[in-house]
């Protein structure tokens, strides 16, 4: 939920760091901090606020002088984000500073503990136990502290500390928390994520749970949690710097709701062979594959909706019940699943706390798992049996994007390997999903260009508090997403709704000049949804209808509309979502709100 760095080599590490925060800030902005070792000890700056907030504390870095040091950007959860609780915490005696993201859920017992042996605590966070049992153990061996401090600890961590008697050493540790080490040459990085890393190095080590990292200036060592030498080759990361930069948009989310055709492309086409779907990266055989009786798509968030959307496809084409379940609720469910269900796991980051848990439990019970995620290595690609990746290239932005609209694709790809395999479709029939599937990433861009209009919408109704979206069927997994976009970037109050519920309670809930965002893209559902709007419409809503490009009926009955492309329904959903995120994103520029970094949010919940 927090993003750390850390570097040491022949360079000042103040202006390092603070770049690898920069890049990291997606993860949390409530406030950040730096400590770095030099010849007067350690030298400690840190803020609430965001990254710049730091940036001119530090004078750019230019107020600590040292080689070595290790940085900090929070996303609040234990204690306010102050000042206090900002990230690096020292030890009492100067001896120590720490980084940490995640969380220790043993604190209490070892607070108390410390407490009790003197130690004064200073902030209300979890993370101020580690560096007070890092003074405890230590005896002059910086590594033998580190390995009896983390062995104390119960939760999820990544941690990065510097010692004052070692100003060229920082040492790192994991447990179900992302942290990634760069190797350079005479320097040594690492992160919580390969944002940091990329302009100064391409090539990464991904630390493993349990395992302690030992970074110089010329050598990465590796430990066991039992102190055992390591030995792992690096691995080479095949985007660069550009692709995480703005590139002259404005907002990093523009710029990703823009590269969605581009991120579709780089999904779908490699995986598309003489008008077959080939999933060579596929490890789950298709004798397996045949003996699933049941699916369960589980996620959070848009991943989560993603899901949604991607069930109809893959029960439509595999004729196998499938059901989609929260991860948080499905972790807790005693899930009935056996080694005929098939568990498909959606996670942009892999790192996703909630998800990781629902998929360690459902695995346990004999279920098969595929993971459907964009992070290279993340702890998800890990634990599940197979990994499809989505290809989408880093995205920065809190709200997704092209994370959600690649997962739906990928689900479109195994939902045909599935049918190919299962003989569920004729080979026409197969013939032509695959011929609308390659369609998609120029369907996207259409879905952009027929609605320059979005900016002027924005402008019409941004001042509304509360609206609805409705849709039938897929329309109603859209919907999900599509409101949630709105909520979580333009903080009005936005909801969901199956438009054949409208009758069942939420119609009490319409008034005058209430927006409804009306989805009807669904041919056969098409004179449904007429009737939900003129419901709505006679009670003095305003609505904003969303259908295909020559369903231009609703004109009569919508004050408003975005149009999409004309794309078999089955595969709609991506050029289907583009349109409600640009509304989403104007409203909110209207509204003048953080769009990159939303408030309260973070890239990556890796805490429950």
């Amino acid at each position: 939920m927090c993003g750390i760095v850390g570097f040491t080599g022949k360079q000042e590490a103040a202006p390092l760091l603070l770049d690898g925060l920069k890049k990291l800030e997606y993860r949390g902005y409530d406030s950040a901090g730096v400590a770095v070792v030099g010849q007067n000890g350690i030298q400690m700056i840190k803020t609430s606020g965001m990254i710049q907030n730091l940036c001119e504390k530090t004078q750019n870095g230019s107020l600590l002088q040292g080689f070595a040091g290790i940085g900090h950007t929070r996303w609040a959860t234990h204690g306010a984000p102050t000042d206090v609780n900002a990230h690096p915490h020292m030890s009492n005696d100067g001896k120590f500073a720490i980084v940490h993201n995640g969380i220790i859920e043993n604190f209490a017992l070892l607070r108390e503990e410390l407490k009790q042996k003197g130690f004064v605590f200073l902030s209300e966070t979890d993370t101020e136990v580690i560096v007070h049992l890092l003074t405890l153990y230590y005896h002059g061996d910086f590594k033998e502290a580190m390995m009896k401090t983390v062995a104390r600890l119960e939760g999820s961590y990544a941690i990065g500390a510097v010692c004052a008697d070692c100003p060229d050493r920082i040492f790192a540790a994991r447990q179900f928390s992302p942290l990634i080490l760069g190797v350079g040459i005479g320097e040594n990085y690492f992160a919580s994520d390969v944002t940091a890393l990329v302009s100064h190095t391409k090539n990464v080590i991904y630390l493993e749970d349990g395992e302690l990292a030992e970074l110089t200036p010329g050598d990465i060592y590796l430990y066991s949690s039992t102190g055992k030498p390591i030995h792992r080759e690096p691995t080479r990361i095949l985007w660069d710097m550009e692709a995480a930069e703005k590139g002259g948009y404005e907002h990093f989310m523009l710029k990703e709701i823009m590269e969605q055709p581009r991120a579709l492309k780089a999904t779908i086409e490699p995986r598309i062979q003489n008008n077959r779907v080939v999933l060579e990266e596929l490890e789950i055989a298709e004798e397996t594959l045949k003996s699933v009786n049941r699916i369960l798509i589980t996620a959070c968030g848009s991943a989560y909706y993603a899901g949604q959307a991607g069930k109809y496809v893959l029960e439509a084409l595999t004729h196998i019940p499938v059901t989609t379940e929260l991860a948080s609720e499905l972790r807790y469910s005693n899930p009935i699943v056996d080694e005929h269900t098939l568990l498909i796991v959606l996670s942009q980051s892999g790192e996703t706390a909630d998800t990781i848990s629902a998929l360690k439990e459902v695995k346990a019970r004999g279920a098969k798992v595929l993971a459907i995620v964009n992070v290279v290595g993340s702890t998800i690609a890990k634990l599940a049996d197979s990994v499809i990746y989505t290809w989408a290239g880093p995205e920065i932005a809190v709200a997704t994007t092209k994370g959600y609209t690649t997962q739906v694709s990928v689900l479109y790809l195994f939902a045909v390997y599935c049918a190919q395999i299962l003989q569920t479709a004729t080979p026409q029939e197969l013939d032509q999903m695959i011929q609308q599937i390659l369609l998609i990433p120029q369907m996207i861009q259409r879905a952009i260009d027929l609605n320059p209009q979005i900016p002027y919408l924005a402008k019409r109704y941004h001042h509304n508090q509360s609206l609805f979206f409705i849709g039938r069927n897929v329309d109603y997994a859209v919907a999900m997403e599509g409101s949630l976009k709105l909520k979580e970037i333009s903080y009005l109050h936005s909801e969901a709704y199956a438009a054949g519920e409208l009758k069942h309670g939420t119609i009490a809930l319409i008034d005058k000049d209430r927006l409804v965002v009306a989805l009807a893209c669904q041919e056969q559902l098409f004179d449904k949804m007429m009737s939900n709007i003129k419901e709505v419409k006679a009670r003095g809503a305003k609505v904003l209808g969303v259908v295909p490009e020559d369903m231009r009926q609703i004109l009569a009955e919508a004050d408003d509309v975005l149009f999409v492309p004309k794309l078999s329904p089955m595969f709609g959903v991506p050029a289907e979502i583009v349109p409600l995120q640009l509304f989403a994103y104007y409203v909110a520029k209207e509204n003048g709100c953080s769009i990159d970094k939303p408030r309260n949010l973070a890239k990556s919940v890796t805490v429950e």
